[in-house]
């Protein structure tokens, strides 16, 4: 009854907005907040916990020795204000690794460093939507996209890749596209898939929206969310988004690349095809500011920009993705190998996600379904080798009770 009264009194307290997005929101953090209450109780050996894609890969040494450098080597100025857009001399270096890695210049003032992906996606939205504007997603996608058009006045529309391959499907794009549409999200190698996107679909893409901008006379941005970038496997290439759009507005984190998720470091680089870039990089900056991020961190900047060659260990968890997925396979669970990322996005056994994720609890798995997507779930293999190893009876036993 207390909490029935403390809810009811939050009426008067939050905004409508919130209480109806707290309603909505992902299960990915409530599901870690089980697991770890389950950890204490029950112990970690005891329990799987797959649900949040929290990076267990440590930093490269040159990370580590690039944070001790600067803090031990009487730098002086390190932790004070900077412009709203990041140090000038690390967005030098950002943007010409950018450069080499892509047939286009990115000029520096192309350039502006953020508080993680998360934080540039809610800046980018800032900066180019208007009320009623509708922002294309492919389904299946990470589930904050919604928030982060929620949060300026934008609506997203979800768009159904192609059934089991997660291939962006260009006749539903176009279906979806119409007069009010003013970004599509591309997010590849793709949370939770793993789906890595060919440079021909990416042009397939391209062509869709040059189609849609001459029958509507509009401009639409591809925003391209690339915190997986780096993770990928078996010799696949992710192709360079800025090779292959003209208004590509592209959105990095070292999250993952460098296992520095909790530093919350990024950035945004603005195609210098883009004719409104200029006017673009300052609403960019101004949002940066306004929205309360003032500025990215300014230590990790010095640190990411000499180590933008560096990557955590991709052969570990190439070892974890086989592991998980031989496991999976072998209980009965269909199932893609990810291409990228590091995440796996199998079926459901029969035909109830929420039954599924209760008798999964039984088990002490702890998986999220959903993703815009029916009928799948979505597990991290970023965790312990141990983990994913000693889980092969608890799925074992899973998909017993469905056979």
């Amino acid at each position: 009854m207390k909490m029935e009264r403390d809810s009811e009194n939050l009426s008067g307290v939050l905004s409508v907005k919130v209480l109806e997005n707290q309603k909505n929101a992902s299960h990915i953090r409530k599901m870690f907040e089980q697991g770890e209450e389950m950890k204490k109780r029950l112990g970690e050996d005891k329990v799987f916990d797959f649900s949040l894609g929290n990076p267990d890969a440590e930093p490269p040494a040159s990370v580590t020795e690039t944070y001790m450098k600067y803090l031990s080597g009487g730098y002086k100025g390190l932790h004070r204000y900077m412009n709203n857009a990041g140090y000038y001399e690390v967005r030098e270096k950002i943007a010409k690794y950018i450069s080499n890695n892509s047939n286009t210049a990115m000029p520096a003032s192309n350039v502006i460093l953020t508080v993680g992906a998360s934080g540039a996606l809610n800046v980018v939205f800032k900066t180019i939507l208007n009320p009623g504007d509708e922002v294309i997603t492919l389904a299946p996608f990470f589930v904050e996209y919604g928030f982060y058009v929620d949060n300026h006045l934008g609506k997203l529309v979800p768009v159904m890749t192609q059934k089991s391959t997660f291939v962006p499907d260009l006749d539903e794009i176009e279906r979806h596209i119409c007069e009010k549409t003013k970004a599509i999200i591309l997010n590849s190698p793709n949370n939770p898939s793993g789906v890595v996107y060919s440079a021909e679909c990416l042009d397939g893409i391209e062509r869709v929206l040059k189609k849609c901008e001459k029958k509507y006379g509009t401009t639409i941005f591809v925003v391209s969310d690339e915190p997986y970038i780096k993770i990928a496997y078996d010799g696949v290439v992710v192709p360079n988004v800025l090779n292959h759009f003209e208004n590509a507005i592209v959105v990095n984190s070292f999250s993952k690349s460098l296992g520095l998720a909790g530093e919350r470091i990024g950035y945004i680089a603005v195609s210098a095809r883009i004719g409104c870039a200029p006017g673009i990089m300052g609403g960019l900056v101004f949002c940066n500011r306004v929205l309360g991020f003032v500025n990215a961190p300014a230590l990790a900047q010095f640190v990411v920009a000499e180590n933008l060659d560096a990557s955590v260990d991709i052969a570990a968890y190439t070892e974890k993705r086989d592991l998980f997925y031989d496991i999976l396979a072998g209980a009965g669970f269909k199932c893609k190998k990810p291409q990228g990322t590091f995440y796996i996005f199998p079926e459901i056994m029969g035909d109830d996600e929420e039954e599924f994720k209760q008798k999964a609890l039984k088990h002490n798995i702890l998986i999220v379904p959903g993703f815009g997507v029916k009928g799948h779930f979505r597990a991290v293999f970023c965790v312990d080798i141990e983990t994913i190893r000693n889980s092969r009876s608890a799925f074992m036993a899973l998909a017993a009770e469905y056979t």
